[in-house]
């Protein structure tokens, strides 16, 4: 909701950011979860912001949010044992980030994984260790509001939430086995809250873009987690930070064109259907499928229809607002190596079968705009 703070807040903020610097792990970072109430101001949540509990402003709810609470985290209070601090390295394609953990399994890093999560003020919605999936709920990063005595005394009377950023976050986790290791991707998705009309009495949720610096602060953080050396995970960090040069790939005869080889394309194409909202259901690396369908809310019309933060992501509506999705909505995402070291990338309904040209060509585009 908007507040009559907000001018405060934004000049804060705006201070915050003509000081901050492009040194890697120095983002000030403050989660705390949040779900606003939807009749607090007509204020629009999103399908996946689930309602609150009275006091979950400050304080994270089910007793989930400390490792002491759930067995499987407790376990993980201390950093997994690594052997050779080498064996954690950071990795970049375009602006795509990832580390691979090696001589780890999935399952070791799993709780380890959680713990992290909770301990940054973030509460888990959903996790499948099965498939290797892991996604938090909705969180706000208070380090960005002022820490002003006002603010203090709000707190101090349980007003504390008459401040608010108007921005929240929330990560998807996937987690994947390979010869060499595991190999972690973190994915960020986020919202703000901007007035729905000229005489700003109400407001809606939209989605704000993906933010690949976010990724790699909170990535970094998670191998110093691991038992990396501040200064070392800096470094790994920092290598990362210049973007290299990358022409677009081409979609031809409705394929992506990847001009890399299956590995790397496979770790990407992943990190990249995290990104847009398709959520992997399973995968078979040998086949090169990724079987994946809408997370939940973005099919649902009445939710896209006030153009919110589903809307912008649902590739499926065409840009005049026409429908372009098929009836099924679990697709396979199929990657095929090509001579000359390139990869194909085709989009199929649940049975390999082909989809509607329209449909195809939208999601590829949207692909290809998330794999440069």
């Amino acid at each position: 909701m908007k507040h009559s703070a907000s001018v405060a807040i934004l000049l804060a903020t705006g201070i915050m950011a003509a000081c901050s610097t492009e040194q890697p792990l120095t983002k000030p970072l403050d989660y705390k979860s949040d779900a606003p109430k939807a009749t607090v101001n007509s204020l629009e949540v999103p399908p996946d912001l689930t309602t609150p509990q009275i006091q979950n402003k400050y304080n994270l709810p089910g007793g989930v949010t400390t490792a002491s609470a759930d067995p499987a985290v407790a376990a993980a209070a201390s950093p997994v044992a690594i052997n050779q601090l080498d064996n954690v390295r950071m990795e970049r394609a375009g602006t795509q980030r990832w580390l691979l953990v090696g001589n780890k399994k999935a399952a070791e890093l799993w709780p380890v994984l959680k713990a992290f999560w909770q301990e940054n003020g973030f509460v888990i919605k959903t996790e499948d260790p099965g498939v290797g999936i892991m996604e938090t709920d909705w969180a706000e990063n208070r380090a960005k509001l002022p820490n002003d005595g006002l603010r203090k005394l709000l707190e101090t009377v349980g007003l504390g939430s008459v401040y608010s950023t108007g921005e929240r976050d929330k990560f998807r986790i996937r987690l994947e086995n390979t010869p060499q290791g595991t190999e972690v991707y973190f994915s960020h998705r986020g919202m703000e809250e901007i007035y729905a009309d000229n005489s700003k009495t109400n407001t809606i949720w939209q989605a704000r873009p993906t933010d690949p610096n976010l990724e790699a602060e909170l990535l970094g953080r998670f191998m110093i987690r691991l038992g990396m050396t501040e200064e070392k995970a800096k470094a790994q960090v920092q290598q990362t930070l210049a973007k290299p040069a990358k022409p677009q790939d081409p979609i031809v005869d409705g394929q992506l064109q990847l001009a890399d080889g299956f590995d790397r394309a496979w770790r990407r194409v992943g990190l990249a259907l995290d990104r847009v909202g398709l959520i992997v259901t399973d995968r078979d690396r040998s086949q090169g499928l990724y079987y994946v369908k809408p997370a939940k809310g973005e099919t649902d019309s009445k939710e896209d229809s006030g153009g919110g933060f589903w809307s912008s992501l649902a590739f499926w509506k065409s840009s005049d607002g026409k429908s372009v999705k098929p009836t099924e909505q679990e697709y396979r995402i199929k990657l095929v190596e090509q001579s000359g070291g390139n990869t194909t990338l085709q989009i199929q309904d649940k049975q390999g079968k082909p989809l509607s040209d329209e449909f195809v060509k939208a999601a590829l585009g949207k692909l290809q705009t998330e794999l440069q």
